[in-house]
């Protein structure tokens, strides 16, 4: 066997074992927080009083303006001069989950205000409160929309958690950094780990045209129903 394989077979089962332990759940965590996060940030943006729209637009602009890899610094390295210490993987959860919520905010935002505003007046007319009409009739119709750009967001979140390694977050990236330490083998170790964010990363973009198709079929049996 030739010695970069062998070294490819060695390390991979590290490599996994960090993909699953830390990657994965920082990647689901932070996605789903962000989520909620973004959606909250959206609301108050479109429908909130005006300081509160005022907060949520700030947060926006200083998310969207600042690289995610000073935010991740700010908040593992620059919190403890002010007394606040993080542990690694929360402060990561914290910094990813601001950062998508940040993004997702715009998306979520952009398709609620693409439902036609018939739709709004059609759940009024029918005797539904702000809260029923946005979770029955706006928000199932703002999904579909939104699928596909949060989607990419998701997958572009599952490369980027490799920026957790710059604030010790032993994931996928800093464990094949640790192996390059012990092998001085950057080239071989950097490939393996690469591939294996592209293969995470297709078997997702698959998840995601059969999730867009499903949604799209939705999608015509409302109209057809309309």
């Amino acid at each position: 066997m030739p010695h970069w394989l062998q070294l490819m077979a060695e390390s991979l089962p590290s490599l996994l074992w960090a993909g699953l332990i830390f990657t994965i759940p920082l990647t689901l965590l932070s996605f789903v927080f962000g989520l909620l996060l973004g959606l909250i940030t959206a609301i108050a943006r479109l429908f909130g009083p005006a300081p509160v729209a005022a907060i949520a637009r700030f947060y926006v602009w200083v998310i969207r303006g600042t690289p995610l890899l000073v935010q991740l610094f700010v908040i593992f390295y620059g919190l403890p001069s002010i007394g606040i210490l993080l542990d690694a993987f929360p402060a990561a959860l914290i910094g990813f989950t601001l950062n998508i919520g940040a993004y997702s905010s715009e998306i979520i935002r952009a398709v609620i205000s693409s439902v036609p505003k018939g739709q709004w007046e059609a759940a009024y007319s029918i005797g539904m409160s702000w809260r029923q009409a946005m979770s029955r009739t706006i928000l199932p119709q703002a999904a579909r929309v939104a699928v596909p750009p949060l989607s990419n967001t998701f997958i572009s979140l599952v490369k980027d958690t490799s920026l957790a390694a710059a604030i010790t977050v032993p994931e996928l990236f800093q464990a094949a950094q640790r192996i390059v330490a012990t092998t001085y083998e950057p080239l071989i170790l950097y490939i393996e780990a690469a591939l294996l964010y592209l293969v995470l990363s297709s078997v997702l973009s698959q998840l995601q045209v059969r999730l867009e198709r499903r949604f799209a079929r939705y999608g015509g049996m409302l109209e057809a129903n309309a």
